[in-house]
Parts: structure tokens; C-alpha cells; sequence
């Protein structure tokens, strides 16, 4: 029988993934918030790993990284100590394990914007040399490739992802949500994208299959569906009640973009349960009873 260990379990993503499968171990120097009542092994940080070599595991789902763009493009390296080097550093570990799967997370926003066609396949043309984010995605892609032969892996790319968090992020969703329950005026930069939102319980359903299968390689990860902000932000007020302001910024990325997932859907059998607004109200629904309970 395989025993998955997931690390980053403190993070926005991963306690998703270990409330749906308690029998994952989770690994990290913090343990996931106190509802998730999973293993966790703590593990001060990557350079020393040793610790692990009684942990009886053969499958890794890695989440240590970071998603921030607006700070990484702003730090001449943090690109490269957040997401390069633990990504090199625990693969140069697991080929020494015989791990049957690793699992790991970059970008959509790696396609080509000047060439891309939508839905937007795992076989369109990349452009890693956007930003300093982007780059930092498609180093960490490179080294996965390097130790493929030892460590069979599946690269994800994920689109939009969104969902209830007890975190400061950056992220569009969960940063709206805590603006309704915290401040007087909710702003955004723009209503004009067009995006591909999937929401973090569909996304932890499909890492879960994917773990499971014979799959390796690069594979997209999101709902394949296109929705506009302006129709994200009419959900979130017609939920919360509050006006939702759009500042008419320009934004990064494609201002328009849905992600094929037939390969995704071969390889698994799934489908996303939860449509935008579904996944909206049940982010608004936990984040309200967050702040209800003072976090």
C-alpha cells in the first residue's frame, strides 16, 4: 500500500488535499491549522533530510513554494530560494528513496501570450522569460525533468486557483473576502480578464487521482471554463452584500485565457463538482465562520 507525504501543509492549498485524505503524512517546519488532523512531522527545513529516512513514504506531493508575483518580480532572487531550491534540494533526496511518484506545481501563465490559442494545451509554446516569477516556474519544471529518470514526477500547472483561507496571500479570491470582512471599501485592479477559476477542492480531488495514476509528465490542472471578473465580482456581492470596486489598472497576464484539460481528463476520471459561484459561496461561507471565530 502507498503512504503519500505532503509538504506544505501549512500553506493555502494543502490542508485542502490532507482533510480529504487523512492518511497523508504532513511534513513541514508548521503544522497545518488545527482542524486538519493529519501526522505531521515537523522538519525544520530542506537542507538536512535525513530525518526522513525511517518515515516509510513512496509518494510526495510538494507544495513549498511561492505564488507571489508582484514580490518576486520585485526581489532580485527570492524566485530562485523559494521555488528553484527546494524543488532541487528534495529531489536530490528522493532519488535516493525509489519514491513511485512526486508531484509538484507550477503556472499556467508559463504559454506563450503573444501565440496562444484557447483552450490553451499542454502542447502550445511557453514563454519562461515574462518575469522573474515565471522564470523561477520554469527552473523548477527544468530541474523536475533533470531527475525524472530517478524520480518519477508530474509536473501540474495550474490556472486560477481559489478558495478559503485563514492566510494573508495575494491572491485575487481569498484577498477579496477578507476585504469584505475587513474593511469599508473592496477594491480591485481590474473586472476585465477573463479567467479559468478552479476551486481548491476540485483542484485537491484531482492531485489525488493524479498521485494515484501511471501518469508522468506535464499536465494542466483547472476547470476549463472562462469567466470574466465583472461576473466573479457580481457573485461575490450578490453573496456578501458589498460593492466591489474595479480601479481600471492594467493587469499581468493574459486578458483572456481558459486551460484545456481533455489531457486531464483522460489520465483521471474527474470533473470539477464545484461551478464559480458554488465555489464562491462556499469561500465566503468558511471565511465568514474564520472570522466569526477570530481566525
Amino acid at each position: 500500500m502507498s503512504r503519500v507525504v505532503l509538504f506544505g501543509g501549512s500553506g493555502f492549498f494543502g490542508p485542502v488535499i490532507l482533510k480529504k485524505n487523512q492518511e497523508i503524512i504532513s511534513i513541514g517546519r508548521t503544522p497545518p491549522p488545527k482542524e486538519i488532523t493529519n501526522k505531521h512531522i515537523h522538519l525544520n527545513n530542506l537542507d538536512d533530510l535525513s530525518s526522513l529516512d525511517n518515515i516509510d513514504f513512496d509518494k510526495v506531493i510538494f507544495l513549498i513554494g511561492s505564488s507571489n508575483h508582484h514580490e518576486i518580480n520585485n526581489k532580485i532572487t527570492m524566485g530562485i530560494d523559494f521555488n528553484v531550491y527546494p524543488t532541487q534540494k528534495i529531489l536530490n533526496y528522493l532519488k535516493k528513496r525509489k519514491v513511485k511518484k512526486f508531484i509538484c506545481f507550477t503556472t499556467i501563465l508559463l504559454y506563450d501570450q503573444s501565440k496562444m490559442k484557447l483552450p490553451v494545451g499542454e502542447d502550445q509554446e511557453i514563454d519562461p522569460y515574462v518575469n522573474k516569477y515565471v522564470f523561477s516556474k520554469y527552473l523548477s519544471e527544468q530541474i523536475v525533468k533533470f531527475y525524472s529518470k530517478d524520480v518519477p514526477s508530474i509536473i501540474v500547472r495550474l490556472s486560477n486557483i481559489y478558495g478559503y483561507t485563514k492566510l494573508k496571500r495575494p491572491d485575487l479570491v481569498p484577498t477579496i473576502m477578507q476585504d469584505i470582512f475587513e474593511k469599508e471599501s473592496v477594491k480591485i485592479w481590474s473586472n476585465k480578464p477573463e479567467r479559468d477559476f478552479i476551486f481548491t477542492e476540485d483542484a485537491a480531488d484531482a492531485v489525488l487521482k493524479l498521485i494515484d495514476s501511471d501518469f508522468e509528465g506535464i499536465i494542466n490542472l483547472g476547470s476549463g471554463k472562462k469567466h470574466s471578473l465583472l461576473e466573479m465580482t457580481n457573485i461575490i456581492e450578490k453573496i456578501s452584500g458589498k460593492k466591489i470596486f474595479s480601479e481600471n489598472k492594467n493587469v499581468s497576464g493574459p486578458m483572456k485565457f481558459t486551460t484545456d484539460i481533455s489531457k486531464l481528463q483522460k489520465v483521471i476520471n474527474w470533473e470539477p463538482k464545484f461551478s464559480l459561484k458554488t465555489g464562491l459561496e462556499k469561500t465566503y461561507n468558511v471565511m465568514k465562520e474564520y472570522y466569526l471565530k477570530g481566525l
